[in-house]
């Protein structure tokens, strides 16, 4: 005996006598819903050969008839929806969900069994419980084991005056926008750890070893986190407009060592962006006449420039042997690298000056606390040697030697703390001016101010010069007749009135030892009762050769040099 047709009928009368006539038990199965939501999913399951709808569900004819309709539309639908009873039962979803969910048959199942029991993000970890509960609209994020992200959005569905029993949940994938949201955060900690050294670190590490280090972690989040195989960075050198190679991973050799320059003609891609400061997408580089090979036979590249303080410091340049290889997403990430980058470069350069910075305070401070006892130590020999002309030889010699160690001791710490600072250990913007025709000149200054003479070691010792001083001027005289050849000195700074003479006196005396005198006479503004100045001018001193005090380094500076290129070199007579 064959089964009976299937009937579905919509009404809420338990006694189904009282809505449906004989004859329809006698021909039809009849299974009754009392929803109409759950009956217009039925009956769209297929099976049933009508829908019956009694008289006390005639008002829901209209909200079956818009749901049939809405039906199509939401099958075509890019994001998922679904239906759920309050037991978080699917009882209709459209084919978006379906590819989703790991049942082959996801209606009448549970919503989270459907997707494979995904975890719950949140911010709502019971999002359907809330949304009927509280009635209003809830959501999360659940990712599935297949790494996927949905956003999931519920909606109660109101079914009578005061009634919530179903809620409409739609369900879209946000998988690249979560992954890509991810991959900018791990791009941000890793341009943080880029140079984020332990105070130890910083310590015991040199300079060449730190740098070795960024340029380590830089490679590494460009491969592991970035993906991209061949990569250059060039730092831009402001004084030249060179864009030197700092590090390369898959270039070839002939480009690393490429000469470019920042400038938007015939430099390639790399020299367009130092001089405009953009990015530049290149998708395939046989049409691009600006692409100057790196990677042979690559197709694409990406160049972004490296900024710090809106200025251009460098740039950071990827290829691929793919055409059109590089996303609007590959752009963002690597201006945001390189913005780190660049960051991580500062840190650095500022790790370097501070260090070099620190050993320069070290080494004249040291210079400083020496300068005085050496100073000492030669004014004494010279006044012994004066006393003994003519005495024992041997004791001349042993006097000598005392002058050349005490000088020895103030040149080697001056070698020791070059090679412990060397100038490119200092950016350019901390190193000092240049001042070629000091370095290595030897000057001696009278003066009976402690203050005079220390400013002077301090001052001009930083320039490069060989610093000595006299309290008096029969001391500079000793000073001076008391110094070999290759000792002698370009330059004598002198006090216009000192304790036994005046600088005119100095300047007479000074004569009779040296064939140039290199005198440079220092007085207070208009302080000559003695006209010294005016005394020395008339017998020979040079017109330039006056400081006045309290003088500035730039002055003092200037007066030295143009003394030293208005003197020929020294000769003792």
């Amino acid at each position: 005996m064959s089964e009976k047709p299937r009937l579905l009928c919509l009404s809420d009368s338990e006694d189904q006598q009282d809505c449906l006539p004989e004859m329809i038990y006698e021909s039809f199965d009849i299974v009754r819903q009392s929803c109409a939501n759950e009956a217009l999913c039925r009956f769209q399951e297929g099976g049933y050969v009508g829908l019956y709808i009694s008289s006390d569900h005639l008002d829901g004819i209209q909200r079956l008839v818009e749901l049939l309709q809405h039906d199509c539309v939401l099958e075509g639908m890019p994001d998922g929806v679904a239906l759920l009873d309050e037991d978080n039962i699917i009882i209709w979803g459209n084919k978006r969900l379906k590819q989703w969910t790991v049942i082959e048959n996801a209606a009448a199942a549970n919503f989270y069994s459907a997707l494979g029991s995904p975890e719950i993000l949140g911010p709502d970890f019971c999002p359907f419980h809330t949304a009927l509960a509280s009635r209003k609209d809830s959501s999360s994020t659940l990712r599935t084991s297949d790494n996927l992200y949905l956003h999931v959005h519920a909606a109660p569905l109101m079914e009578g005056q005061f009634s919530f029993r179903h809620l409409i949940v739609t369900i879209r994938d946000v998988t690249a926008d979560v992954l890509q949201r991810q991959k900018l955060e791990a791009i941000h900690k890793a341009g943080i750890e880029l140079a984020d050294l332990t105070a130890k670190e910083v310590f015991d590490m040199e300079i060449d070893e730190r740098v070795e280090l960024l340029k380590s972690n830089i490679l590494h989040y460009t491969k592991d986190l970035l993906n991209f195989n061949v990569a250059e960075i060039r730092l831009l050198d402001e004084k030249t407009n060179k864009l030197e190679s700092l590090l390369s991973i898959g270039l070839d050799g002939e480009a690393v060592n490429r000469k470019l320059q920042a400038k938007p003609q015939a430099n390639g891609v790399t020299g367009f962006v130092a001089a405009t400061g953009k990015s530049y997408l290149c998708e395939d580089t046989a049409e691009d006449p600006l692409y100057l090979e790196g990677l042979k036979g690559a197709r694409s590249s990406l160049t972004v420039p490296l900024i710090f303080h809106d200025l251009v410091i460098g740039t950071f340049n990827v290829e691929s042997p793919e055409a059109r290889a590089f996303s609007e997403s590959d752009l963002q990430f690597l201006e945001l690298f390189s913005r780190d980058v660049a960051v991580a470069l500062n840190t650095l350069e500022l790790l370097v000056a501070q260090k070099a910075n620190a050993v320069q305070e070290n080494v004249e401070a040291i210079h400083s606390a020496v300068a005085k006892p050496v100073d000492i130590i030669l004014n004494n020999a010279v006044n012994v040697m004066e006393k003994f002309i003519g005495y024992e030889h041997e004791l001349r010699e042993m006097l000598q030697e005392i002058l050349k160690s005490a000088r020895e001791v103030k040149q080697t710490i001056q070698k020791v703390g070059q090679q412990m600072t060397p100038a490119e250990a200092v950016p350019a913007s901390l190193q000092l001016p240049k001042h070629p025709l000091l370095k290595n000149c030897r000057v001696l200054v009278a003066d009976g101010d402690d203050v005079v003479r220390d400013a002077a070691h301090g001052l001009l010792e930083k320039h490069g010069c060989v610093v000595e001083t006299a309290h008096t001027g029969d001391e500079a005289i000793h000073m001076v007749r008391h110094t070999a050849n290759e000792e002698a000195y370009d330059v004598i700074l002198a006090d216009v009135r000192l304790s036994d003479m005046s600088g005119h006196e100095l300047y007479l005396e000074l004569k009779k030892l040296l064939e140039h005198v290199p005198l440079i006479l220092m007085s207070g503004f208009g302080y000559d009762p003695e006209h010294s100045v005016v005394k020395a001018h008339q017998a020979g001193l040079s017109t330039n050769a006056v400081l006045f005090k309290p003088f500035r380094l730039d002055a003092l500076l200037e007066t030295v040099e143009n003394r030293l290129k208005s003197t020929t070199p020294l000769s003792q007579t």
